[in-house]
């Protein structure tokens, strides 16, 4: 679980700089398969990343502005 959190904060790294390259590339940049770069792609996309894939800039890109926050946060009561 750890390591596919890492995963994705790598990729939403990437995607802020427009730079995950094609599919194949970033998969291959991040040492997974094609197909497991799919499944965390769509798992992005049920937390609720408006992730697409954006032919012209060969790139990952978010629809709309978003952050990403992992972790655990202290709540005011």
């Amino acid at each position: 679980m750890i390591k596919t959190v890492e995963t994705i904060s790598r990729i939403d790294q990437l995607i802020r700089l427009q730079a995950t390259g094609n599919p194949k590339s970033l998969a291959l940049r991040l040492g997974i398969s094609k197909a497991k770069l799919y499944r965390i792609i769509d798992l992005m996309k049920r937390l609720n990343a408006p992730v697409v894939y954006n032919a012209t800039a060969q790139s990952f890109v978010y629809k709309k502005s978003v952050s990403l926050n992992l972790g655990f946060y202290p709540i005011a009561i």
